[in-house]
C-alpha cells in the first residue's frame, strides 16, 4: 500500500492553534455526514483536516458523469476536492485504499480493499498523520460504521487504534515525536430521526429496509441499536455551505434538489450529533463544542 498523500485545499495552511481531524472512508462521507460541523469550525478559525481512506470507486455512476474521467475513482476524488474547498478544509489527506463495497459484495475481497487491509497497516498511516497534524480533536464513524459499511467499520477501528497509539513512542515508530490528541468523537445518527424516517418512508412508497442510492441499507436494523449523544452541534449558520458541498457529489445524488431524499436531507441540516469516546463521558454529559475543555497547544 502506498503512503498517504496530502493536498492543501485552502491554498494556505494556516497552522492555527485549534486543529480538528476527521477520519472517514469515502468521498462524500465528509459532506453527507459531519459536513456542517467541519464547515462551522473552519469558518470559526479552526484548522480542519480530512483523511479520506478510499476513492469510492465501487458501484455505478451515470455514464454522462464519466465523460471527462478515466474511472469512477477519479470522478469521486474530483467531487471530494470540490466539497473540501467549499467546506473550507485546510488539508485533504488520501490513503488510497480501494472501496470495499457493501457487506457481502465481491469488492470486500479485493486485495487492495480497505476492509481487507491489516488493522496495523491502516492505523500506522493514520498515526503518522496525527503526529504530523497534531489535532486536539479527532472524529470518525461510530463502531457500527453508521450502517454497517465495511469501510466505515474498518476506518473506525483503525482511527481508534491510531488515536491511542500516536502518543506512545513505541507504537508505529516513524521518526516523528509522539502526540496524543485530547478528544475523540464518533459521528452518530439520531435514533429519534431514524425512527421517524422508518415511519415516514412507507408513506412515500419507499421500503425502509432497502434505503439508499443502491437500496442496500436496512434502516429498520439500524434502529435496533443506539449510541449516546453527548454533543449536538448547531449547524444552521453553515447549512448553505453544507448544501453546496453535498451538491459537489453529483455521482451520489448530491445535486438533486427534489424528491423525498432531498426533503429529508433539508430536515437534518440544522444539527449534527456526536458521541464522546475519549475522555470517557460521564452520564448525562451534554456539550455544545467539540473543543470544550481542550488545552490549546499552538504549532511551533
Amino acid at each position: 500500500m502506498s503512503q498517504p498523500f496530502s493536498e492543501e485545499v485552502s491554498g494556505v495552511n494556516q497552522q492555527r492553534d485549534r486543529r480538528l481531524l476527521a477520519v472517514l472512508a469515502h468521498p462524500d462521507d465528509e459532506s453527507f455526514g459531519p459536513g456542517g460541523t467541519l464547515a462551522l469550525y473552519a469558518k470559526n478559525g479552526v484548522d480542519v483536516h480530512l483523511i479520506c481512506a478510499t476513492r469510492g470507486e465501487a458501484g455505478d455512476v451515470p455514464a454522462e458523469l464519466l465523460q471527462n474521467y478515466d474511472d469512477i475513482g477519479m470522478l469521486r476524488i474530483d467531487e471530494l476536492r470540490c466539497a473540501a474547498s467549499i467546506l473550507g478544509l485546510a488539508d485533504l489527506h488520501l490513503l488510497d485504499y480501494r472501496d470495499s463495497g457493501m457487506p457481502g459484495s465481491p469488492e470486500n475481497q479485493h486485495p487492495e480493499a480497505l476492509a481487507a487491509a491489516p488493522l496495523d497497516e491502516v492505523a500506522a498511516m493514520i498515526t503518522t498523520l496525527i503526529r504530523q497534524i497534531r489535532p486536539q480533536v479527532v472524529l470518525t464513524f461510530d463502531p457500527a460504521g453508521g450502517y454497517h459499511h465495511p469501510d466505515h467499520i474498518a476506518i473506525h477501528n483503525a482511527t481508534v487504534e491510531a488515536f491511542h497509539a500516536a502518543g506512545d513512542v513505541t507504537r508505529y515508530p516513524d521518526g516523528l515525536p509522539p502526540y496524543h490528541p485530547q478528544k475523540l468523537y464518533f459521528n452518530v445518527i439520531s435514533q429519534r430521526f431514524l425512527r421517524l424516517l422508518v415511519l415516514l418512508l412507507p408513506l412515500f412508497g419507499r421500503d425502509p429496509r432497502r434505503w439508499g442510492r443502491n437500496a442496500d441499507i436496512d434502516l429498520v436494523d439500524i434502529t435496533s441499536r443506539s449510541y449516546p449523544i453527548h454533543v449536538r452541534i448547531d449547524c444552521q449558520p453553515v447549512a448553505d455551505i453544507k448544501r453546496k458541498a453535498i451538491a459537489c457529489h453529483r455521482s451520489q445524488g448530491g445535486g438533486s434538489s427534489s424528491g423525498i431524499i432531498s426533503k429529508l436531507r433539508r430536515l437534518t441540516m440544522g444539527h449534527e450529533s456526536f458521541m464522546r469516546a475519549h475522555p470517557p463521558a460521564p452520564k448525562r454529559l451534554r456539550e455544545t463544542d467539540l473543543f470544550e475543555g481542550v488545552q490549546i497547544d499552538p504549532l511551533k
